[in-house]
């Protein structure tokens, strides 16, 4: 189950990072050129919030299944001395939950704003800085003793 998991966590990750890259180009876009805020914004918007939330339950499924979550937990003290350690049961999940978090202010806050302009605004900043913080808690390859292929078979 675990494999399965990590799997799907993995292959929704592109589709999280492809809706919020058009959700922040979009905003930016929108914010810069005056743009009316359309269907289509409000439609991506909803795309990363639900990728977002889809990532977090698979997220917490994991967290609790792995293994190297569970010797962090075990001792927590030693294992903010292991950087690997650290990564997985801290550093990972709380910033992928402050980007979920961004992810639903964003989504909110453009919603609910009435002129177009604060609509992009709204969606420029929280989705950017949602996208930020995904990007740096993603376990790429290159990151050395937590990198991760980038997909999960091959």
């Amino acid at each position: 189950m675990f494999d399965a998991l990590l799997a799907t966590h993995s292959i929704v990750r592109w589709l999280v990072l492809l809706a919020g890259a058009m959700a922040v180009v979009l905003a930016w876009r929108g914010r810069l050129g005056g743009a009316p805020w359309t269907p289509m914004d409000d439609r991506v918007g909803r795309w990363f919030t639900v990728g977002m939330d889809v990532q977090l339950l698979v997220g917490l499924a994991l967290y609790w299944m792995s293994p190297t979550v569970q010797a962090a937990l075990a001792d927590m003290g030693a294992a903010m001395g292991d950087g690997t350690l650290r990564f997985w049961s801290i550093e990972h999940g709380v910033l992928m939950l402050l980007a979920v978090v961004a992810t639903h202010i964003g989504r909110a806050r453009s919603r609910r704003a009435e002129r177009a302009a604060a609509k992009h605004r709204a969606a420029a900043v929280w989705f950017g800085l949602a996208l930020i913080a995904v990007l740096a808690a993603i376990p790429w390859p290159f990151r050395e003793a937590v990198g991760r292929a980038l997909l999960p078979f091959g």
